[in-house]
């Protein structure tokens, strides 16, 4: 599998490099499986780019293959163990990043997960869990990170979302829905805060994209575990006729990394297909 990802790289280093000498801090830098998700993709893609990528998981294991497929190609990758739920956890990896590289020039929130139901079906427990874990772990890396850029005057920071935030997507997931709803307003009150401060905050948000967490777990909650059946769900809902995958969610957040985006705050690129254009 390792060998084919790297084959499947459509990027090489260039001269050029859009992220030359910067430091990105990303959460959820690993991957629950085989295969490019978002924070995965998006680690190898701002390395391609000359980034130095400080990478955080909960399961420090799962960021090897990042690690791995930065370093085949000469990239900087660092990853550390962190929490996003625990504000000490995240603190101390802020700070370990600061004590390698010097600084934090772009923040990339992608820590995120869906848990089916309303709220007469949904527990109390599950609730808070997806607040903290969707929402409140985007306040906590922005509490850490924020004064090492205030210092520099200068930042970038991109948050995943979803489209489930903007509009029913197929099934009922109360709190994921309600939380990267509210990771795209936090995006754009923060943007207009620290405006005078050159610090920019836009958002990613990626629709029904073929990632390794559709086989390791949306399949078993949604489909009785067939994968096909939910793939194929999913496609029908997309009227471009192949599914996009992290890479593509990626690409939307190097543009927002990068200086061609200078001029660009408090705003989202949906990455879906054109499935939020559909009436149906």
């Amino acid at each position: 599998m390792m060998s084919e990802m790297k084959s499947n790289l459509s990027m090489t280093p260039k001269e050029n490099q859009r992220l030359d000498g910067r430091v990105v801090f990303i959460t959820g830098a690993g991957s629950v499986g085989e295969g490019w998700g978002n924070g995965r993709s998006i680690a190898v893609r701002f390395a391609q780019e000359g980034a130095k990528v400080f990478g955080v998981d909960l399961h420090e294991e799962r960021m090897k293959e990042t690690k791995e497929l930065i370093e085949s190609f000469g990239g900087i990758f660092v990853g550390e163990s962190c929490d996003v739920m625990s504000s000490e956890s995240i603190s101390q990896a802020v700070e370990k990043c600061v004590s390698i590289f010097g600084q934090i020039d772009v923040l990339v929130n992608n820590v995120g997960g869906s848990a089916k139901g309303g709220p007469v079906e949904m527990s109390e427990d599950v609730w808070d869990t997806q607040v903290d874990y969707n929402l409140k772990s985007v306040f906590l890396t922005c509490k850490h990170v924020l004064p090492h850029m205030i210092k520099r005057q200068s930042g970038a920071v991109i948050s995943m979302a979803s489209t489930s935030g903007t509009r029913w997507t197929g099934s009922a997931q109360i709190a994921y829905a309600a939380t990267k709803a509210g990771i795209i307003q936090m995006s754009k009150v923060l943007a207009v805060q620290y405006a005078k401060q050159s610090i920019r905050f836009n958002t990613v948000v990626p629709g029904q994209l073929h990632t390794p967490m559709v086989e390791v777990r949306l399949a078993g909650q949604r489909s009785g575990g067939d994968v096909q059946a939910l793939l194929d769900q999913r496609q029908s809902r997309i009227p471009l006729p192949f599914m996009g995958d992290g890479r593509d969610s990626a690409n939307a957040a190097l543009f927002f990394a990068c200086d061609e985006s200078r001029f660009v705050t408090g705003t989202e690129i949906v990455v879906d297909g054109g499935m939020s254009a559909r009436c149906d």
